[in-house]
């Protein structure tokens, strides 16, 4: 089909089905290719690009005094006739092309609208791009062809598979479908499609392929049988097709010998408007298919253009006459004379040319769903602009070198390109075209819908829309309106494995895709609060609960107030501290009497304070943990015991000074024990644990600890002493003292007094080495809580044996024989039976 104009625009489209391809060698005569099958469509999407160009001629706001013209081609959906016509539309050799004496003149064509096939568009780019002719397709979908330094003068309107293959994605993950099979066909548009769907598929994280096949070209029983009994076997209820609407005929011949049913058909824009396969042999199949379609759109004014369409009578050599009478044979089913043998006498009738077009239903004149036809207007269109905003240029503020521009008498292609990839209008439906820095159009697909009516006829509904947006790709679904071709009348479920509950995390099933998974309950102590969790966790203070679908606060054990054990152990310190508190009562109310004078009244004093502070520090080891406590506890507890110690050591150091005296020459020694000497001697001995104690906190300094180890369900509030070394010096310290003060006192036990000290002391540091003997062991191995019972009840028995055996026969004999607290009786003199 031709046209003359200023300007010429070529076309490539398929007008027909199958070919009958001639020898092309150099040794023969060129012949042009035999084409039959008439395709309507094909036809339609010629008449458009003919349609847009009548309308851009007729607009004087667009490439005003320039007249476009155009030359379509047949491609008969073969790779070597779409070539021939590509490179004829390039080089001119269809026709005369004279240029003038300068060699000045416009290329044949401007740029080409076409083709449909990515294969053919593959083929044809590679070769135009050397020369960087323009060429704009309105259906190939190859993400390939986005590659800007193979097919530097390639452009396309309708969107790349890159974005359809997200789109389909975007439609898995919407209804939860992990596990999907993919059909293909065998050629760029299926292959690259595979290749960016498994990618993507994967980076998404959205589910997995249950199976990949290649679809055969042709009708190849075997391996369609064997296609088809992967489908039937599989778990998977959604099949994914990038292919033809040829290879989809082929595939639904042998679904329908193996009644597979009960699956969710996805297809590629490659089919979805596919009606002839929208029958009622095949609609109890692909019935609720989703696809993804190109954007439709309005052509106003398209309808009465074609309605226009009159076929000459007269017989001459013009194709584009020849094409119009094949239409309209095909469409009133009629033969122009002379018809073929026999034509007439069979029962079929002749055409007259006076044929009513709107009166017969033929899709060339259904505009009520311009897909692929509104993707080649934009095409035209995009054209026109950008050799508008060429020829609006002003010389000197161009943008090539000198700042020059293009002109109709010198126009080179690749001037073209550049406008075309700054090109940005909108179409009179409302749509933004541009194209990115790959010549992409702005991506934007329908989602349709395969409606199966009651009364068994076929519809094809919008139930949506996929576009590129800030955010990316943004899925709009009407789901009320999704047909669903299940009894449920509900979305398939299509997994490999069901969703892991609450309380389980997913263990990948060896050699097996990655939605393929086991549910394997959270071990104790770990949670999962999501269905398909990769991994079971809980904070360090947390636990699981019995469902293992949430963590609950770990229980806290330390000795508490409020607990039997800590109760007892309070009310024991309480009760020593206070009978210390009455038996110092007792002696400062007995001061004057001869048994509390006796063996120095002031150290006694000094025993009750220090035992006192012994029964209140083991107060520290009871209740929660706190720093201060736990600094505090053990220099506390070291201190009160060392200023015990000290003076029941000064005592008894006294005792055998006194006995020492006693005895001729022994008076001088008295002198070292004076009331000032044995409150020096507390004091440095007191000191001494004192800066033990100092140099243990500022080193390493005992602090609460958060303990795991002992309980998996349950913290233990305890001490860390910190430093081991330091707790030992204060242990090996009380030690030393109360085992030198047991040598002295044993030393002492046999001196001739009637009420000797020295025996009590004796007994006392008895008790109290073989208290801390047994703590020591008992500490170590006690875990928890139970250490802290362990000292407290050690501080506690070693405090009530000082307490009762230094104290215990004074008071007796205070409070029920006072007859013996007389300086005569404990002298031995004097005592009364």
């Amino acid at each position: 089909m031709h046209k003359a104009g200023d300007m010429v625009l070529g076309g490539l489209f398929q007008v027909h089905f199958f070919s009958v391809f001639p020898d092309l060698s150099f040794t023969s005569e060129p012949q042009q290719p035999t084409c039959n099958s008439f395709d309507v469509l094909g036809f339609r999407r010629a008449q458009t690009m003919a349609f847009a160009i009548d309308e851009i001629n007729r607009n004087s706001n667009l490439l005003p005094n320039v007249t476009l013209g155009y030359s379509l081609y047949d491609n008969c959906v073969k790779l070597g006739i779409a070539f021939r016509a590509a490179l004829s539309l390039a080089s001119g050799r269809e026709e005369q092309f004279m240029l003038d004496k300068t060699c000045a003149g416009n290329p044949p064509v401007l740029g080409i609208v076409g083709d449909s096939s990515s294969t053919r568009s593959i083929a044809i780019s590679s070769v135009l791009g050397l020369y960087r002719v323009p060429m704009v397709s309105h259906f190939a979908t190859c993400s390939c062809l986005s590659d800007r330094q193979k097919f530097p003068s390639f452009f396309r309107t309708i969107p790349s598979d890159a974005f359809q293959v997200r789109a389909m994605i975007q439609i898995l993950r919407r209804f939860g479908w992990t596990w999907a099979g993919l059909l293909i066909s065998d050629d760029d548009y299926g292959l690259h499609a595979a290749r960016s769907f498994q990618s993507d598929l994967a980076q998404s994280g959205g589910g997995c392929l249950a199976y990949l096949e290649v679809l055969p070209w042709g009708n190849d029983p075997a391996e369609l049988r064997r296609i088809v009994e992967v489908m039937r076997k599989s778990t998977a209820r959604v099949v994914i097709v990038f292919a033809h609407e040829s290879h989809m005929i082929n595939l639904m011949k042998e679904v329908v010998r193996q009644n597979v049913t009960g699956l969710q058909w996805m297809a590629s824009e490659a089919w979805t408007a596919a009606t002839v396969l929208q029958t009622p042999q095949l609609m109890p199949y692909l019935g609720g298919t989703l696809g993804i379609a190109i954007r439709q759109g309005h052509i106003p004014g398209f309808r009465d253009f074609v309605l226009q369409i009159r076929p000459e009578l007269q017989h001459n050599n013009s194709y584009e006459n020849y094409l119009v009478n094949q239409f309209w044979e095909h469409t009133f089913q009629c033969k122009f004379a002379p018809p073929q043998a026999g034509w007439v006498e069979a029962g079929g009738s002749l055409c007259t040319g006076q044929e009513d077009l709107e009166n017969v239903d033929t899709e060339l004149l259904d505009t009520s769903d311009l897909r692929p036809e509104y993707n080649v207007y934009k095409a035209v269109y995009a054209l026109a602009y950008a050799l508008d905003d060429m020829l609006q240029c002003e010389p000197g503020r161009g943008p090539f070198s000198g700042h020059s521009c293009g002109s109709l008498q010198r126009l080179e292609p690749w001037q073209l390109v550049y406008y075309l990839e700054k090109v940005n209008f909108t179409t009179a439906f409302g749509d933004q075209v541009s194209f990115d820095e790959n010549g992409d159009a702005l991506p934007i697909y329908d989602v349709m819908n395969w409606l199966w009516l009651p009364d068994r006829r076929t519809k094809v509904q919008n139930v949506g829309e996929v576009k590129e947006s800030a955010k990316g790709e943004e899925l709009t679904l009407d789901e009320d309106k999704i047909f669903w071709n299940f009894e449920s009348k509900q979305p398939p479920q299509s997994v490999c494995s069901e969703s892991c509950p609450p309380g389980t995390r997913m263990a990948r099933k060896k050699g097996e895709p990655e939605c393929c998974f086991d549910c394997i309950p959270c071990s104790e102590g770990k949670i999962s609060n999501m269905t398909d969790s990769m991994e079971c966790s809980c904070p360090e203070d947390f636990w699981s609960s019995p469902q293992r679908d949430h963590c609950v606060s770990k229980k806290t054990e330390f000795l508490s107030y409020y607990e039997p054990l800590g109760i007892c152990l309070t009310t024991a310190s309480l009760l020593g501290t206070f009978i210390c508190v009455i038996v110092l009562g007792i002696f400062i109310h007995h001061r004057g009497t001869p048994i509390v004078r006796a063996n120095n009244s002031e150290l006694s004093f000094q025993l009750l304070l220090s035992l006192k502070l012994c029964f209140l520090c083991s107060l520290l080891f009871i209740g929660r943990p706190r720093l201060w406590t736990c600094q505090l506890r053990h220099a506390a507890f070291g201190i009160s015991f060392v200023l015990c110690i000290s003076c029941i050591l000064v005592k008894t150091m006294v005792v055998l000074a006194v006995f020492k005296a006693s005895k001729p020459g022994g008076e001088a020694l008295l002198k070292w024990f004076g009331l000032l000497q044995q409150r020096g001697t507390v004091l440095v001995l007191t000191s001494i644990q004192g800066a033990i104690c100092t140099a243990w906190l500022v080193s390493s300094s005992p602090a609460p600890h958060k303990n795991t180890q002992y309980h998996n369900d349950k913290i233990v509030y305890e001490c860390v002493v910190g430093s081991t070394v330091g707790f030992a010096v204060l242990l090996g310290y009380i030690g030393l003292l109360a085992i030198l003060s047991f040598l002295l006192a044993f030393l002492a036990r046999n001196l001739p007094d009637t009420f000797n000290e020295a025996k009590l002391i004796t007994f006392s540091m008895l008790i109290f080495c073989a208290v801390w003997v047994a703590f020591v062991p008992a500490y170590v191995s006690s875990p928890g809580k139970y250490a802290d019972v362990v000292e407290v009840f050690a501080i506690l028995a070693s405090s009530f044996g000082l307490l009762v055996s230094l104290f215990g026969p004074k008071c007796y004999i205070i409070l029920l024989r006072p007859e013996r607290n007389t300086k005569k009786a404990i002298m031995g003199r004097g005592i009364e039976s």
